[in-house]
């Protein structure tokens, strides 16, 4: 599948369908970002797209973030069961009550991390030269890193976070860089 070009700039396939991921595209996707608020968030809102379209996540995004008091491991850490009841009652975010219980959790048990979760998610990240994928279709799912992040984040009393969610993970955050070939965004 050829890429999308808006504005006589060549990006992934799957990158021109909105203007939210057009956004995301060249702003996030594959931009490494550390920082263990900021990679929770990301944790999140991973789990959470989960047998949804990952445009839903975007455009709630907004929502989540007030919902989920900006993704503060420690702020989410101490939610009790009104937070939760009052989650389930958001409408602006998705709510799934098994997913929002993940989050509380995952908070909780990203604070018990001596390395921090940043450190922790990017342990994974694959070192050395990779292949750069000619089309989407060479993109792959999972990986061995995001197969052994997912291993030891369940180890860890994480949950949610499956070694397609891992993945997901990595390429949202720039431990892999998964733009196309001809996508501007590609780097050398």
């Amino acid at each position: 599948m050829p890429g999308t070009t808006v504005a006589d700039v060549q990006r992934c396939a799957w990158a021109g369908s909105s203007p939210e991921y057009v956004a995301y595209h060249d702003e996030e996707w594959g931009t490494p970002l550390h920082g263990d608020d900021a990679l929770f968030e990301r944790m999140c809102l991973e789990a959470f797209q989960s047998g949804l379209a990952w445009i839903t996540i975007l455009r709630k995004r907004p929502a989540f973030r007030t919902a989920f008091a900006g993704f503060s491991i420690d702020a989410v850490a101490e939610f009790g069961p009104e937070d939760e009841e009052r989650l389930m009652a958001d409408a602006g975010i998705v709510r799934n009550r098994a997913k929002i219980a993940a989050a509380v959790r995952n908070a909780r048990t990203a604070q018990q991390q001596p390395e921090g979760l940043s450190a922790l998610l990017w342990s994974f990240a694959p070192t050395g030269p990779r292949p750069r994928p000619a089309t989407m279709a060479d993109v792959p799912a999972t990986s061995p890193e995001s197969v052994a992040m997912a291993r030891e984040l369940k180890r860890r009393g994480f949950v949610f976070v499956g070694p397609t969610t891992a993945y997901a993970l990595m390429q949202a955050t720039g431990m892999v860089d998964d733009h196309v070939a001809d996508c501007f965004r590609a780097s050398p």
